[in-house]
């Protein structure tokens, strides 16, 4: 496995280019593919592009809030005891492995925002605790947890065919969750990835040799040197603790009052406003808290340059009609057996080009819900064929692991080498539960 191992590291080292370029071949891929295989023309992908290409903007910045929030809560004194705290059950690096793996399942299991963060933040601190740990492997491990997610509480796709009056409810009905996310097949699929994914991770360190450690040092955040003397009155509000903790005590009613009145409705802007109202209550005075954003921020530039490339590739792969094309094709070769299987590979492969769950939905869920209909397959298997497919191939497509990367400090090359192998893992195990249960 290590001799594996390494050659792939040394692949995706050599070969795998920053994922700016990587947006920018997928771009010109799907443009050709919209030009052989729709009836759209070069001037039409173009205009494709370019009106989808603003059409993932809020969520662009509800990723930027992830990672910057996120970033700002872990730099806090308190979160900063806590992780170090956790990070204290890895006694070796073999033990750091298994460790952030499983932290990482377990929370992308309940919410993918929360864990793709404080997987990496994890991570990170167990790097400064732990010596000898590889540091590329254990931030490979952090984001591998993410395969896990649209199985899980927050699965956008289960979550959606569960509320009244969705896009297909007239189709497909409401699909209560037991039948999707509580499902035997469902079940068994997450215990087997838990068990699997972190056992994996701990067979692939690397020789001694080969290991790549990161001094300490270098992963401590900057501390801000507190003012002293006379304070002029803006000076003396910068450093209030009052200020921080009114505005804290506004976000945690509104958190009370929500969890209260819409249960456990951990959605993306729940996480990013509990990161947003500890990280200014946990960071004591306005000015640390804003001192800490500063230094966040800087590590968001990926995100918001990349992602909007992703939304224009969207839009060709929607607007041509190229990602019908593709999942038609897999539905040609299926029967009522093979047919939730078809339906996770070409999900797999159309997450590529879609990376988000609620637009691939919208995309495969007309073509794939006759398709059920004519074979005779539930729409609920369908439906979580299609979330396991999304969730599959984001270990190694660049989109979703940018947050942890800036928060690493590392390339997508650094770790893909890793996510490959989970890629194969996670494939066999969702294969197994889809087929035969």
């Amino acid at each position: 496995m290590k001799t594996l191992t390494r050659f792939s590291n040394t692949l995706m080292e050599r070969y795998l280019p920053d994922p700016y370029i990587f947006v920018a071949i997928l771009t010109f891929l799907v443009f050709l593919l919209g030009v052989g295989l729709t009836d759209s023309s070069p001037l039409d992908m173009v205009v494709y592009w370019g009106d989808g290409f603003w059409g993932l903007l809020a969520f662009t910045m509800q990723m930027v809030i992830v990672l910057v929030a996120g970033h700002v809560l872990a730099s806090s004194p308190v979160f900063k005891r806590l992780l170090s705290t956790m990070a204290r059950g890895a006694k070796s690096p073999g033990s750091a492995i298994l460790l952030v793996s499983f932290v990482s399942l377990i929370a992308c299991w309940i919410n993918w925002g929360f864990g793709l963060v404080i997987g990496a933040l994890f991570a990170k601190e167990i790097a400064r605790q732990v010596p000898g740990v590889d540091y590329r492997l254990l931030i490979a491990s952090a984001y591998s947890g993410f395969v896990i997610w649209h199985g899980g509480l927050a699965g956008s796709i289960p979550l959606s065919i569960a509320t009244d009056g969705h896009p297909f409810a007239e189709q497909m009905g409401v699909i209560p969750t037991s039948e999707t996310i509580f499902s035997t097949y469902n079940i068994i699929i997450v215990i087997l990835l838990i068990i699997t994914v972190p056992l994996l991770n701990r067979w692939m360190m690397p020789k001694k040799e080969d290991t790549f450690v990161v001094d300490p040092a270098l992963l401590e955040e900057p501390v801000e040197v507190e003012e002293v003397g006379d304070l002029t009155p803006a000076a003396k509000m910068e450093n209030s603790y009052v200020l921080s903790f009114l505005i804290g005590a506004f976000g945690l009613v509104y958190l009370g009052y929500h969890f209260a009145t819409k249960g456990f409705d951990l959605n993306i802007n729940i996480v990013n406003l509990i990161f947003v109202v500890l990280g200014i209550i946990f960071h004591g005075t306005p000015k640390r808290y804003l001192a800490a954003v500063a230094n966040a921020v800087k590590t968001a530039g990926g995100i918001i340059i990349q992602f909007p490339f992703y939304a224009g590739i969207m839009g060709m792969m929607v607007t041509s009609g190229l990602a019908g094309v593709m999942s038609e094709a897999f539905v040609s070769i299926s029967n009522e057996n093979t047919f939730p299987l078809f339906t996770f590979y070409a999900a797999g492969i159309v997450n590529f080009f879609v990376p988000s769950g609620g637009g691939q939905w919208a995309v495969q869920a007309p073509i794939m819900l006759d398709a059920a209909n004519t074979l005779g397959v539930s729409y609920s298997k369908t439906a979580m064929a299609i979330a396991w497919g999304d969730a599959w191939t984001n270990m190694i497509q660049p989109f979703w692991a940018l947050p942890a990367l800036a928060i690493a400090g590392l390339r997508a090359k650094d770790i893909m080498g890793y996510c490959l192998f989970v890629l194969i893992l996670s494939g066999i195990v969702i294969s197994f539960g889809l087929y035969f249960f």
